[in-house]
């Protein structure tokens, strides 16, 4: 629960087939539970509140993954870890395959994430590798929607532009804003990641998952201003260092092994995300 909101999972709570264990993952080795697949998560997310916990977010993705895998070993289960667009650094092919091997700085104050992540990813292979393990990695670019938290560190540029609108506050963007993300609405995500966890034929493989549509900053800002009929004017604060200067998948073998494609474009999934902010603001 270092990112999480319990009332999240509020409607599954009491269900009979949901259990809900709070634990650390970086601590959490037991072998007696019992299970078939394991989707692993678990990571501090967002730059600014990675910045300042950044021991906690290596653990959650060493340590962390490492008790998963173990878990996974002793139960012959497959273990989906979702690893981030994060491990290309600031990419110099766009958009970025699989195959990229990435341009990341591996002591700088984004370190802690990418970093994490990417030793996460050669563990899985070394599991996959030394004993057999059924792994699968998922590259995730910049998810969106419902339930993204908007608050303190744990803001993310969307959620935070989307209450900056809202209250007709100005939207603060860092740099000139026109570096690039690629958002992909969770429902595409999640349906990726369960299709991966369950197809066939996918052991230790490495996909990225994304909306291949590139958007800049600004473009994005400009964007829920216009759908929120906000009268918000934009600001510019400095970048931060090492932010990567553009960020688009290459989805072509997502499409190819999974079936599968992003549904649900920009500005839909822009709607459903405001309307959701804006009915929980009032």
């Amino acid at each position: 629960m270092s990112t999480g909101i319990l009332g999240n999972i509020s409607h599954l709570r009491g269900q009979p087939r949901f259990k809900f264990i709070r634990a650390n993952v970086a601590s959490q080795s037991s072998q007696d539970l019992k299970c078939d697949l394991i989707l692993h998560l678990a990571s501090h997310p967002s730059p600014e509140e990675y910045g300042q916990h950044p021991v906690e977010s290596l653990a959650a993705n060493s340590q962390g993954t490492l008790n998963m895998l173990e878990i996974a070993r002793a139960n012959d289960a497959t273990l989906l870890f979702t690893s981030s667009s994060e491990v290309y650094g600031d990419a110099q092919i766009v958009p970025t395959p699989e195959s990229y091997w990435g341009n990341a700085n591996p002591i700088g104050p984004r370190s802690c994430y990418d970093e994490g992540k990417r030793f996460g990813e050669a563990l899985c292979m070394a599991y996959f590798r030394q004993y057999g393990v059924d792994v699968r990695l998922v590259r995730i670019f910049n998810s969106y929607g419902p339930r993204l938290r908007a608050d303190g560190l744990y803001a993310r540029a969307l959620s935070r532009f989307i209450m900056q609108a809202l209250s007709n506050s100005d939207l603060t963007v860092y740099g000139n804003g026109l570096q690039t993300r690629s958002f992909s609405y969770v429902t595409d995500t999640i349906r990726a990641l369960l299709l991966t966890s369950v197809r066939r034929g996918l052991k230790a493989q490495v996909l990225n998952i994304g909306n291949p549509n590139e958007v800049s900053i600004r473009q994005l800002a400009e964007t829920i201003i216009k759908l929120t009929s906000s009268s918000s004017k934009i600001v510019y604060q400095s970048r931060p260092a090492d932010d990567p200067q553009r960020r688009c998948p290459d989805v072509s073998r997502a499409k190819a092994l999974l079936t599968w494609s992003p549904q649900v474009d920009l500005e839909g999934g822009l709607s459903k995300t405001i309307k959701w902010f804006a009915a929980k603001t009032r």
